[in-house]
C-alpha cells in the first residue's frame, strides 16, 4: 500500500455537525459568563497588532489617539484574553488535525487555477475580510455569531451580508473551482 491510502485509512471521520454547533454554542455561552463577553477572533488581532506596534514605536503606542486606550493603566494589549482565544484556536486546530490524521501541508483548489494564484486569492480574501470586520466593528465569531446569541439586529444582518455577500462572490469566481 503507499502512503496516501494508509494516511486516508487512518483519517478518522469529520464531527457530527449538529454536535459541532452544540458545543460551539457551550463554549459561547461559557465565555459569556465567564468573561462577560461573547467570542472575537478580529479584536485577538487587534491587540497583537497593537502590541507590535507598541513594540515597534513606544511613543507613537503611548500618544496615538487610536493606539493609547489599549495602553491605559499600564496594561499590555497582548495580555488581553481575546490573543489566548486566537492562540487556543490555532493551537486546538494542530491538535485536533493531529488527532484525526488530517495533520498536512496542504492547497485546497480546483485543477483550473495555478497553486500561486490560489493563494493570492486566499490572501485577498483574508485581508478583505479583515478589513470588513474591523469597519463592521467585528467579525463572524464577534458581530454575527454573539451577536445573534443575544439576539441583536446587528448580529442577524452580519451574518445575512457575510452569507450573502459570499454567495455573490462565489458566482464570480466559480470558474476558479468548476
Amino acid at each position: 500500500m503507499n502512503s496516501i491510502h494508509l494516511n486516508a485509512m487512518r483519517r478518522k471521520p469529520y464531527m457530527n455537525p449538529y454536535l459541532a454547533g452544540v458545543l460551539l454554542g457551550l463554549v459561547l455561552l461559557g465565555a459569556m459568563v465567564l468573561s462577560g463577553r461573547g467570542l472575537g477572533a478580529s479584536g485577538g488581532i487587534k491587540y497583537c497588532v497593537v502590541s507590535v506596534v507598541g513594540a515597534v514605536s513606544q511613543e507613537h503606542a503611548a500618544t496615538g489617539d487610536y493606539y493609547s486606550k489599549y495602553y491605559q493603566d499600564g496594561k499590555n494589549p497582548i495580555s488581553n484574553w481575546l490573543v489566548f482565544q486566537i492562540l487556543g484556536m490555532v493551537v486546538g486546530g494542530f491538535i485536533s488535525g493531529a488527532i484525526s490524521g488530517r495533520l498536512t501541508w496542504k492547497i485546497e483548489k480546483s485543477p483550473k487555477i495555478s497553486k500561486p494564484r490560489r493563494l493570492i486569492l486566499a490572501f485577498l480574501g483574508g485581508v478583505f475580510f479583515v478589513y470588513g470586520g474591523q469597519m463592521a466593528r467585528g467579525c463572524t465569531s464577534g458581530a454575527a455569531l454573539s451577536g445573534m446569541a443575544v439576539l441583536t439586529t446587528a448580529g442577524f444582518v452580519t451574518m445575512l451580508a457575510i452569507f450573502g455577500s459570499g454567495y455573490l462572490f462565489a458566482w464570480f469566481f466559480r470558474k476558479n473551482w468548476i
